[in-house]
């Protein structure tokens, strides 16, 4: 056990500071001042840092900490708090460690019994569940989800009976075809759709899937999507499925679709190897076959 004493402490510090989402006053008097006093400041992109710094007259030096450079970095900032130094960490927006660069940071420097200090601030997430009007608890962030189609397939089928509401980063490059996934795998769900939070252009749509799926594809900006939970209690797999694996294949056969067609969907549908699928199906067809002769 460490006993963290944030504000009657001699430890070196390491700051998590969060920075404005879109509007430059959200930036905070303390944040300000904590960054004008400390020697480094760790930032996931510093070309986008030097701007917030030179605009509230910052002189610190920036140290560049991002996903890609993790290895590298961590060892070299937590040399620099063991030397003495106070340490910011920053994000491009927000609060760095949600859905950015952090949280490896912040383990390292609880293992060196470093202080960590949050400095509050904007943060998207909070910002548009509390105007979605939906249930703003229990709520559930689950930041970005992925960008290939077959495994955010598989996430919203996973999260498909998850009853408290739920908050999702997204993107204008794939917001439409998300919110498609989610009306097929969820249905008609009430959401809101907040974009551009705190800027100039700051927009939120409340309604159903449905209805916001037709506008999708014309929205532009940074992407908040705040959707209500389940409704349902999850089903066992009894009661999800009530044919088995090679009569369901049998019956989108008979329904038209080609054999391979039917196993694939199959597949998607009950999250199995394409291979288990078809190797089910055809034992079935020969038990049967022999059941016959």
């Amino acid at each position: 056990m460490y006993r963290q004493k944030s504000f009657d402490s001699e430890s070196p510090t390491l700051y998590l500071v969060a920075t404005p989402i879109g509007n430059l006053k959200e930036m905070t008097p303390r944040a300000v001042e904590i960054m004008q006093q400390v020697e480094y400041i760790a930032a996931e992109d510093t070309r986008n840092t030097i701007k917030l710094l030179n605009h509230f007259e910052i002189k610190a030096k920036l140290v560049s900490h991002h996903e890609h450079n993790l290895r590298q970095s961590i060892p070299h900032l937590i040399h620099l708090m063991e030397e003495g130094n106070d340490l910011v960490l920053v994000s491009d927006a927000g609060y760095p460690a949600i859905s950015d660069p952090g949280y490896e940071l912040v383990q390292e420097a609880i293992c060196h019994q470093l202080n960590v200090v949050p400095i509050s601030g904007a943060n998207a997430c909070l910002d548009a569940l509390v105007v979605s009007g939906i249930a703003p608890q229990p709520f559930t962030f689950f930041g970005f989800l992925d960008h290939q189609d077959r495994l955010k397939r598989r996430q919203l089928e996973k999260y498909r009976y998850h009853q408290e509401t739920m908050v999702f980063y997204e993107s204008p490059y794939r917001i439409e075809k998300t919110l498609k996934m989610m009306l097929e795998i969820w249905g008609d769900r009430e959401m809101a759709l907040c974009r551009e939070l705190t800027k100039r252009h700051e927009e939120i749509i409340r309604g159903r899937v449905s209805e916001i799926l037709t506008i999708a594809g014309e929205l532009k900006g940074e992407m908040v999507i705040v959707i209500s939970g389940s409704q349902e209690e999850a089903k066992t797999e009894e009661e999800e499925y009530t044919l088995s694996v090679a009569e369901q294949v049998e019956a989108y056969i008979q329904s038209g679709m080609s054999s391979r067609d039917a196993i694939k969907q199959v597949s998607q549908e009950r999250h199995l190897n394409k291979n288990e699928v078809y190797q089910t199906y055809l034992n079935e067809r020969k038990e049967k076959e022999k059941c016959l002769s």
